[in-house]
C-alpha cells in the first residue's frame, strides 16, 4: 500500500500454528536510498521481494535496514537478507536490541519454558513442524547491527527519520516518524484490532507501563498515517486515540 510519495506499508502473509499471520514491514525509497524497516517472518523472503518490486522498487537495491527490535516476526528475514549483500546493507538498531539481533543473547521470548513449550502442543500439531520450531527458537536469524540509534535522533535518509525511543514491549523498541509524509511507523508499540487502535499487546510486553508511558510520549507528534507492525495502517481520529490509550 502506497502511503505517499516514497513509503509504502508492506503485507506480508506467514502460516502460523495453522493460521494465516500478516505483518506489515515499511519500505523507504529515494534516489540514494531504500530503507526497510524491519524483515517479516523467517522464510518470507520470496515474497518480501515480490512485494516490493510490485511497487517498481528493485530489491536489491536494499542498502539500509531498521529493526524495530528483536522480536522473530521482525528479524525472520534479516540474515537472508544481508549475507552476500552486494553492496553490504547497513542494519540499525537500539543499544538494548543489539546483541540479542547479533545472536549474542538468546530472544527475550524464547525462554526455557516457551521452548520446552513446544513439545507440548496439541498431537494434531505436525512433528515436522514442532521440530523446526524449536530449532528456529534455539538458532534464529541473526546479524551484526552496524549503528545503534536512539531516541532524538534525526535519520537523513529519504526525507528524514526521527528516532523515537517506545520501550515496553521490548527494553529497546524503537518507533520511527517520517516527517515528509507525517506516518509513524510504531512497530508493536501500538496494533489494531478491528478497526480500532490499541496500545501494545499485554500478553506479549515486557513492561505495560513503559509501554504506555511510550504511547504517551506519541502524542507529541502531529501524526497524520499510522502504520502498525500487527493490524497495519490506521488514519481516524490518531491523536485523539492515543490520548484515550
Amino acid at each position: 500500500m502506497l502511503i505517499d510519495q516514497g513509503i509504502a506499508m508492506l503485507s506480508i502473509r506467514a502460516q502460523v500454528m495453522g493460521q494465516t499471520d500478516t505483518v506489515h514491514p515499511v519500505l523507504l525509497w529515494d534516489e540514494q536510498d531504500v530503507v526497510l524497516v524491519d524483515t517479516g517472518f523467517p522464510g518470507q523472503l520470496q515474497q518480501l521481494r515480490e512485494t516490493i518490486l510490485s511497487l517498481g522498487v528493485d530489491p536489491a537495491r536494499i542498502n539500509r535496514i531498521i529493526l524495530t527490535h528483536q522480536d522473530i516476526d521482525h528479524i525472520g528475514n534479516l540474515q537472508a537478507l544481508t549475507e552476500n549483500s552486494s553492496p553490504p546493507i547497513e542494519v540499525s538498531a537500539h543499544a538494548l536490541e543489539k546483541p540479542y539481533i547479533q545472536g549474542e543473547r538468546r530472544l527475550l521470548k524464547f525462554t526455557d519454558e516457551a521452548i520446552a513449550s513446544v513439545d507440548r502442543m496439541p498431537e494434531q500439531v505436525p512433528k515436522s513442524f514442532r521440530r523446526g520450531l524449536k530449532a528456529l527458537m534455539l538458532n534464529p536469524p541473526k546479524a551484526a547491527v552496524d549503528r545503534v540509534v536512539a531516541g532524538g535522533e534525526r535519520l537523513p535518509w529519504c526525507g528524514g527519520l526521527l528516532v523515537i525511543d517506545t520501550p515496553g514491549h521490548t527494553p529497546g523498541h524503537i518507533s520511527l516518524y517520517h516527517e515528509p509524509s507525517r506516518t509513524l511507523i510504531a512497530g508493536d508499540a501500538l496494533f489494531v484490532r478491528d478497526g480500532q487502535l490499541h496500545g501494545s499487546e499485554p500478553e506479549t510486553t515486557f513492561d505495560m507501563e513503559a509501554a504506555k508511558a511510550s504511547v504517551a510520549k506519541l502524542t507529541g507528534y502531529a501524526i497524520k498515517n499510522l502504520v502498525c507492525y500487527h493490524g497495519g495502517f490506521y488514519n481516524h481520529r490518531i491523536m485523539e486515540r492515543l490520548a484515550e490509550i
